[in-house]
């Protein structure tokens, strides 16, 4: 029998790269968007067919995370064996300018979720998997973080994410609903939003190679991250919901690099001194900073054989091979409008 998954947030880059991974394993995939006014399904157009042919396996609904009535129709409508919920105000910077859209999202969006799937667990059985993030561990007190370093959020959207880990808990104890919490260190990908710091390096790089850009302004170079791919990433994912029981894992490299190492990454790809276009700009400092992050992913290792795959330098340069294919595309329009 065909299984079902429901994913919020498909059209964002964990999403797309999770409903690729599911129909690949013969799934039926179901995603909530957002209805607006422009489509936003770019990363997802290469594997959407016509939802009226008969063999289609990929299916889009609208919604809203903080609609909890709608979601919960949505929820008994389609009856998915497995909920990813990935949608979110996922940017960290962001949450300090609007607080209380992200709290609303992140944190009330993952609660409507798991209302949703404890209505349609009384009929038929469901498994959630709740996007839990690094950030939550903030301002840290040990190195490396595992499941049970204590959390310490440094933002309002960290703050929702730790709200958010707690109900899953929660609604695994209390309702015997198999929910899980993925602790995801930072996971990056050329299908990254444009305004992430690594996406926004290996843009501009490729974009400065090829004189269409100038300079390249950042905050604080000294951050510490453990960055891995999303592709790699959205297996665990998976795979925790295969797992036996239901638990919380963190996935993560094991290993740490500044936004100084990844713009050496990046830059050095293109044979380009990064120092001589990269330039401080304040306002993007958080009002609180998170320094280290380090992940130590042994549980995930040992209970669900998942390691990553690639390395930050290898991710790099998937990342700007990939740019500068788009700059180049960049360039020839220029050349054309020029003409």
């Amino acid at each position: 029998m065909t299984k079902k998954a429901l994913i919020t947030g498909i059209t964002g880059q964990d999403g797309s790269y999770l409903a690729e991974l599911l129909l690949d394993k013969g799934y039926e995939v179901h995603g909530i968007v957002r209805r607006s006014s422009s489509f936003n399904t770019d990363r997802i157009d290469h594997i959407y067919r016509d939802p009226h042919e008969t063999d289609a396996k990929l299916f889009l609904h609208y919604g809203d995370l903080t609609d909890g009535q709608n979601l919960t129709n949505l929820v008994l409508d389609v009856k998915p064996d497995e909920i990813y919920n990935l949608g979110a105000q996922s940017h960290v910077r962001v949450s300090f300018d609007s607080p209380a859209y992200t709290v609303q999202v992140v944190g009330i969006g993952a609660l409507n979720v798991l209302e949703a799937a404890r209505q349609l667990n009384k009929t038929h059985l469901t498994k959630v998997y709740q996007a839990s993030s690094s950030e939550m561990y903030g301002d840290v007190i040990e190195t490396p973080q595992t499941e049970s370093t204590p959390f310490q959020p440094q933002s309002p959207y960290a703050c929702a994410k730790v709200y958010a880990f707690h109900q899953t808990v929660n609604y695994r104890h209390a309702y015997d609903l198999f929910a899980v919490n993925g602790i995801l260190f930072n996971h990056e990908s050329p299908r990254r939003g444009e305004t992430f710091v690594t996406r926004k390096i290996t843009r501009a790089a490729t974009r400065i190679k090829l004189g269409l850009q100038n300079k390249l302004f950042l905050g604080n170079l000294d951050a510490k991250r453990d960055w891995g791919y999303a592709k790699d990433y959205v297996e665990g994912m998976w795979r925790m919901l295969q797992h036996s029981e239901p638990d919380d894992f963190v996935l993560a490299t094991g290993e740490t690099q500044t936004i100084r190492q990844f713009l050496d990454y990046s830059f050095g790809r293109l044979d380009l001194d990064w120092s001589k276009y990269v330039e401080i700009d304040p306002r993007y400092f958080r009002p609180t900073e998170v320094n280290l992050l380090l992940g130590d992913a042994s549980k995930a290792k040992d209970l669900l054989g998942w390691t990553p795959q690639t390395s930050c330098k290898e991710l790099a340069e998937i990342m700007v091979d990939h740019d500068l294919e788009l700059a180049r595309h960049e360039a020839t329009q220029a050349s054309l409008q020029d003409n």
